[in-house]
């Protein structure tokens, strides 16, 4: 930022610290989801800048929460990633039904308050049914990143998910090229990558559809998800890798 002077006068140059950017006064907040109840850190609205949108819970959230908590079935002993944790509301809710969750977010100042928030949880009355929660750091097209989660967790996952991840185009691209890598992690049975997509643009809805298209794999919209949150109309898709016959 400069700050202009006079005629004859030296321009001084201001540096402005990021943290001039960001918000980190965290409220601890209830959400309910069926019969679960979730405790935790977030904002009620996004900081300025430097890609801080995880530090709240958006409405392809609440969508996809909504869904697991109702369809809980499809994660009983699951071993989970979720891409673009957040603060965590995804992740932590899946942890009282999965064997292993693993939350990923690529934001330093995100990965601070999604450790909180797993630290909150393992300290509470729901401790017992909220083990197996990590934090790893994973930014979509990093190969470093990418191959250590691949060799952490060798034996893969069964359930990929993204809860209101699609924001920029120009991360699309890069998002389902790391989906589909831990896609094919999975060493048996077939694992799942669950979308909560919300529209905002109508680029974006084509864009996600066909870069998943270009990656070899197949999107499906799940019967009875579409649904309008937050003023949005948001759905579910349901990802996988195509057959190789087909």
């Amino acid at each position: 930022m400069r700050q202009m002077k006079g005629e004859g006068e030296e321009e001084d140059i201001v540096c402005l610290d990021e943290s001039f950017f960001i918000d980190d006064n965290y409220q601890l907040t209830t959400f309910t989801f069926g019969s679960q109840v979730i405790e935790l850190l977030c904002l009620q609205s996004a900081s300025t800048d430097f890609d801080l949108t995880g530090q709240l819970v958006w409405p392809g959230a609440m969508l996809l929460n909504d869904y697991l908590s109702k369809n809980a079935e499809l994660l009983q002993g699951c071993t989970v990633l979720e891409l673009g944790s957040g603060v965590g509301i995804t992740g932590i809710l899946c942890s009282r039904f999965c064997s292993k969750v693993v939350l990923t977010d690529h934001n330093e100042e995100v990965l601070k308050i999604l450790k909180k928030n797993i630290e909150l949880h393992a300290s509470s009355e729901n401790s017992k049914c909220c083990s197996g929660l990590v934090a790893e750091k994973l930014e979509w097209g990093n190969s470093e990143q990418i191959g250590h989660i691949l060799q952490t967790y060798s034996d893969g996952f069964d359930l990929i998910l993204g809860a209101d991840i699609c924001f920029q185009q120009s991360s699309i691209c890069l998002l389902f090229d790391t989906v589909e890598k831990l896609l094919r992690n999975r060493r048996e049975g077939q694992c799942k990558f669950i979308l909560a997509y919300v529209s905002r643009t109508k680029i974006m809805d084509s864009l996600v559809i066909s870069e998943a298209v270009r990656c070899g794999m197949q999107i499906n919209e799940l019967v009875g998800t579409r649904s309008v949150v937050g003023n949005l109309e948001g759905v579910i898709f349901e990802v996988t890798l195509k057959k190789q016959d087909e």
